[in-house]
């Protein structure tokens, strides 16, 4: 800097700003924006369909565009709104808060965790979590790796199961105070939620959601596959573990080493928590909350999973960020809830805290009140990701990508077939989060190119698994990512900087297998 430069910079005593990366609010809305913009020069196009509603391959043709500038002007203005709780006219696909049809909208993932945020606020004004947790931090602070390995695998096995992924959002209450207790930062407790969750559903192997919805589109059994797909999972699942341990080992030695820093006074909840040493005894109430938080989320898994699906092992058409169903016949036991159930859950286990915690009424209220408060910015995030799919959807240009998809795979060789089937679908797993959406559209028209490059329907259907989920390791319109980083006050780019080398060796290990799969078929 040259000495004029240096004095203009320190007059009346004020430093220059460095640049800062913008927050996640900020970055959906700048991607939003993107996706509108090229939807202005991609042009509008639709397959024809079969009876089922699925694509027709070599059917695509071009089609007028359905809106006009103007109309496309209110598209962006309405995208957040749609986003929240637009309906999808199931006649015409159109995505309209006036519509009759299916939720298209993110409404019940923004309620539930608004109560999450009620119940955490209940629960964290009766310090037990606080208490219980600094002094397991100091049970555990040499052994914390073996905690965070743990909770990775169990996670990563509900993904490959059952598509275990929103219902992260339940657990940043629980694990980010314990890992900072620990001597971690934020950053590892996102990675182990986030990284552990997402690499389970990346290679999911039973997945009703996913490969349950691809197997029954391609028109073979779920069962198809699934010896390579469970390796993928075991290699990857360690892989993530090991990269995230070596982390965490990494900045609990060096404090300075760490990408997001540590908590600070102002985060009232988690500073407390962040000192191993806990003060005094659980009291009996104490007790008494955690047994109930315990419970609270116990009840919460066992009730989202579809454990005839997942023991049957049967196709399904389930759209998984709607319905949430499955095709079989659910056991007896099966509560099949989902978010008004979830959200309900959690308001209901707050008040409950609250009078075993006997605080008063207007203490519960007021509790729950800002605790649900709270949870604006991380709602706002995942409202703005659907409303990304909403203008995709609106302006007729999904299907005009799917085309592009089909032409880039055609005429390749096995090997370059299976890694441009997971390539091809990178970019449609931004547009559309939704494995099983994205399995709708995109599996009738690769599943019968797969026949004429002579690689089995079987793995272009973990070929498209693999590069739906690698995507949604990072994609900013994957309310996982985006969403959980709000809670644990991550910041996006920061996150980009630490997992990034795992996503290359993702890639490589990947593109590896598949290429030799195909090959040796």
């Amino acid at each position: 800097m040259s000495e004029t430069a240096q004095q203009t910079a320190e007059t009346n005593g004020k430093p220059r700003k460095k640049f800062e990366f913008p927050g996640a609010v900020t970055v959906l809305a700048i991607v939003m924006v993107l996706v509108w913009l090229a939807a202005l020069f991609i042009p509008a196009g639709k397959y024809r369909t079969d009876a089922d509603g699925a694509p027709i391959p070599g059917s695509f043709e071009r089609v007028d565009s359905p809106l006009t500038f103007w109309e496309r002007v209110q598209q962006l203005i309405l995208a957040p709104v749609n986003g929240l709780y637009g309906i999808q006219d199931t006649t015409t696909g159109f995505v309209d808060t006036e519509n009759l049809g299916r939720l298209f909208g993110s409404v019940g993932v923004v309620l539930f965790i608004m109560a999450l945020g009620a119940f955490i606020s209940v629960s964290f004004a009766t310090r037990s979590l606080e208490v219980a947790v600094g002094g397991l931090g100091a049970k555990l602070q040499d052994k914390g790796w073996m905690l965070i390995a743990v909770i990775m695998v169990l996670f990563s096995v509900l993904g490959t199961t059952m598509g275990f992924s929103v219902e992260t959002f339940g657990f940043y209450a629980l694990i980010i105070p314990l890992m900072l207790a620990m001597g971690y930062d934020r950053m590892v407790a996102a990675a182990t939620i986030i990284i552990g969750a997402l690499t389970g559903t990346m290679a999911s192997t039973v997945n009703p959601f996913s490969i349950g919805v691809a197997s029954g589109e391609a028109g073979v059994s779920i069962g198809d596959g699934i010896v390579l797909r469970f390796v993928l999972w075991v290699v990857l699942t360690a892989v993530a573990v090991v990269f995230v341990v070596r982390y965490a080992r990494r900045v609990q030695r060096d404090k300075s080493r760490s990408l997001v820093g540590f908590a600070t006074a102002e985060d009232d909840a988690d500073a407390a928590a962040e000192t191993p040493e806990g003060e005094g005894r659980l009291t009996g109430i104490q007790k008494w909350v955690l047994a109930i938080t315990a419970f609270t989320f116990g009840l919460m898994i066992f009730s989202v999973i579809p454990w005839s699906a997942i023991f049957g092992a049967t196709t399904t058409p389930a759209e998984y960020d709607v319905y949430h169903e499955t095709a079989t016949e659910p056991y007896w036991f099966e509560l099949n809830w989902w978010f008004p159930q979830l959200a309900m859950l959690f308001i209901i286990a707050a008040i409950v805290v609250g009078v075993v915690a006997r605080m008063g009424e207007k203490d519960i209220v007021s509790l729950i009140t800002r605790g649900a408060g709270d949870m604006v910015g991380p709602a706002i995030v995942i409202l703005l990701a659907r409303g990304v799919s909403v203008i995709m959807t609106n302006t007729q240009t999904l299907d005009t990508v799917l085309n592009a998809m089909e032409e880039l795979v055609s005429g390749a060789s096995a090997g370059i077939f299976a890694i441009l089937v997971m390539v091809v679908n990178i970019p449609l797993a931004v547009l559309i989060p939704s494995s099983s959406g994205h399995a709708t559209l995109a599996m009738p028209l690769l599943a019968p190119l797969g026949d004429f490059a002579g690689v089995s329907r079987s793995l272009v259907i973990t070929a498209f698994q693999m590069g739906h989920g690698w995507t949604m390791l990072i994609a900013p319109t994957n309310v996982v990512v985006v969403g959980g980083l709000a809670m644990a006050k991550v910041g996006y780019d920061k996150f980009l900087r630490f997992i990034w080398p795992l996503m290359l060796i993702n890639l490589v290990i990947i593109c590896v297998v598949l290429g030799g799969a195909a090959l040796l078929e």
